[in-house]
């Protein structure tokens, strides 16, 4: 097969897991920059251009977008499905995962389960909104926010009103959550491949903090997950129309919770805690499912 990634850095670990993996099954692969990729929007034969050159049609393209360059990188990735390019993850549903709000209500519909949440642009009340979740603590989440960045505890109820308040002096959106107090500052990270969770790892926060992300200085080690700790993190990535990603749980007392769905998780972690080979599991996925044209959307999203 003639495989595209899409990515910025052909460095990350990540990438270049990826790119063993499929070359060690006999495939091709090219690593394209995105940011660098200039689309034809032409109705009878559009393409795309790279380094000087009209690229090929590929058989299936991974997409590894940053947060940062969301609408580009979809873009590009939206003209690759115009083609009958095969995409892992389409470009609606990488949308869709990056959008806070967004994801949450679409997990939300299907019955998911969720930490209490509060979005708020006017925090003048920032009172009302902390009755409404129950109280401090409480986490508060800038929207554009990722890798724990933009992320802060209001631990006492004075506390989390100056938050609030700051935030809103500031004309942005907002998440409250409620502080689940039981997970003691782990979370459960789920790889989800297809309608399967395929490796699974507990992250824990340095020292004092509450964030659990491995890039804040968090560990990770295997875990065991229950079946319904399994259940939820493949109804969530089926919620965004995600085939690859990575979904965090929280283990609440009244059970598993979703606090994010990753579009594009990353792989060092994952593989050293468990030892699977994900990269490899994502690429057999590729060659079990790619046929041209085969999207949901077909780029009309």
């Amino acid at each position: 097969m003639k495989i595209a990634l899409l990515c910025r850095n052909a460095n990350l670990y990540s990438h270049k897991r990826l790119v063993e993996a499929a070359e060690a099954r006999g495939h091709e692969i090219d690593v394209i920059d995105h940011l660098r990729c200039y689309i034809n929007i032409t109705s009878h034969r559009p393409s795309v251009r790279y380094r000087g050159e009209t690229l090929p049609i590929y058989d299936a393209v991974i997409p590894r977008i940053g947060a940062s360059v969301t609408f580009y990188g979809t873009a590009v990735l939206r003209q690759f499905e115009v083609m009958g390019v095969y995409p892992v993850n389409e470009s609606v549903a990488i949308t869709r995962s990056r959008d806070k709000l967004r994801s949450m209500q679409l997990l939300a519909r299907k019955g998911i389960g969720l930490p209490v949440t509060i979005f708020a642009h006017q925090t003048s009340r920032a009172d009302e909104i902390l009755e409404m979740i129950g109280g401090a603590p409480v986490i508060i989440k800038l929207l554009e926010g990722t890798q724990g960045i933009g992320v802060v505890l209001g631990e006492t109820q004075k506390a989390a009103e100056s938050i609030i308040q700051a935030f809103g002096g500031v004309n942005t959106n907002i998440l409250v959550q409620e502080f689940i107090k039981e997970a003691g500052g782990e979370d459960i990270r789920c790889i989800v491949i297809g309608d399967k969770v395929i490796a699974s790892m507990k992250r824990k926060g340095k020292e004092g903090d509450f964030r659990s992300n491995l890039h804040r200085g968090g560990t990770a080690t295997k875990v065991k997950i229950t079946p319904q700790e399994r259940s939820t993190a493949v109804s969530a990535a089926k919620a965004m129309g995600l085939n690859f990603c990575g979904v965090d749980l929280l283990r609440a007392n009244h059970g598993p919770v979703v606090i994010e769905v990753n579009s594009s998780p990353g792989l060092e972690g994952v593989e050293n805690a468990t030892g699977l080979d994900v990269a490899g599991q994502v690429i057999d996925f590729i060659v079990k499912n790619a046929k041209p044209g085969k999207t949901k959307t077909r780029g009309q999203g």
